[in-house]
């Protein structure tokens, strides 16, 4: 990891945030692309399906981290349903209301494998770019039910509806090419809506190839955000009854306290920067926060179709493709 004591900080007060004197800014950083290659570094810190990807991208611009951000929620197309034929529906939700929770259903299928639809396709598009899928359920009151059972389960059958009984339809050869455990929903007991006896749903769902831009329902990440890396530092010792107040200041495992009961920096890259500590005046001349620049720490959690460091790159190949596209324009002229 770089050493942090040459990056350039902003230093969090108790009211405002102050740049270091030696630093100044981006005003006057003249862009070099081989400085900008030597500081530009990805470090992988932590990447599970629990959590998701965690990674450091160190040594750029504000604006380039945003850019990633930006294209990873917006422009990294994912498969979702578009259309939904409703040729029954005798439930208490309303068609428009019903199709639009049929759309935010996250599908599993790979974006990559499509085409996105052109002004040229039919509604019922091809097998090239289109998914279809059928939905079809009606609720009964169970035979052997009793008049004094009370769990709904046990009195009705399929009353409610879920996820999993979406059935996929396949188009052309489809089906020699996918599984339908490649295609469906990535999550089967997604509650859809609650039906009685007499209730019935029969809908026909097509999906397609989209980009978050156009609808969220496109956006293969649940959620993408960078923060700038915390730096904590303490100017003088701090023992006994202080340290445990100055350890409850900051996010845990921030502050550590050793055996002679001194307080010290443990970790300082999960702090929230709250700025507790300003609440005990005599603690607030301890501590010195900050933010390192040029280091932001990336979160991504995808939506399941496609893992986060795959996200990720999609991103990079988006930024290179647009980028690609402007110096074609620029030539041209």
């Amino acid at each position: 990891m770089p050493d942090h004591k040459k990056k350039p900080l902003l230093y969090m007060e108790e009211y405002r945030t102050k740049q270091d004197p030696q630093d100044y800014g981006l005003a006057d950083e003249v862009f070099n692309m081989d400085v900008f290659k030597s500081k530009l570094q990805v470090v992988i810190v932590r990447n599970d399906e629990e959590h998701g990807l965690e990674f450091d991208l160190i040594g750029v611009y504000p604006a380039i981290a945003n850019a990633f951000r930006r294209l990873m929620l917006s422009e990294v197309p994912s498969m979702a349903i578009e259309k939904v034929y409703i040729y029954n529906n005798t439930s208490i939700i309303q068609d428009e209301v019903l199709a639009h929770r049929m759309g935010l259903l996250p599908l599993r299928a790979d974006p990559r494998l499509f085409a996105y639809r052109t002004d040229e396709s039919t509604d019922q598009g091809t097998e090239q770019d289109t998914l279809e899928y059928e939905l079809k359920v009606k609720c009964t009151r169970r035979k052997d039910a009793s008049k004094d059972q009370s769990n709904f389960d046990d009195i009705y059958k399929n009353h409610k509806v879920y996820s999993g009984h979406l059935k996929w339809l396949p188009k052309g050869k489809q089906a020699q090419i996918y599984s339908e455990n490649s295609v469906g929903c990535i999550h089967e007991d997604i509650l859809i809506a609650q039906l009685r006896p007499g209730h019935e749903l029969d809908l026909r769902l097509i999906a397609v190839k989209g980009i978050g831009k156009d609808h969220a329902k496109f956006s293969p990440v649940a959620t993408a955000y960078y923060r700038l890396l915390p730096q904590i530092n303490l100017t003088r010792e701090v023992r006994g009854k202080d340290a445990y107040l100055l350890q409850s200041c900051f996010s845990p495992g921030v502050i550590g306290i050793d055996e002679n009961e001194s307080a010290y920096v443990k970790d300082a890259r999960y702090d929230s920067c709250s700025r507790n500590v300003f609440r005990y005046p005599h603690l607030a001349d301890a501590v010195t926060m900050g933010r390192v620049r040029d280091h932001y720490i990336f979160s991504v959690e995808s939506v399941g179709a496609l893992k986060p460091e795959v996200i990720f790159l999609e991103a990079v190949r988006v930024l290179k493709k647009k980028c690609r596209s402007f110096i074609d324009e620029i030539e041209a002229e």
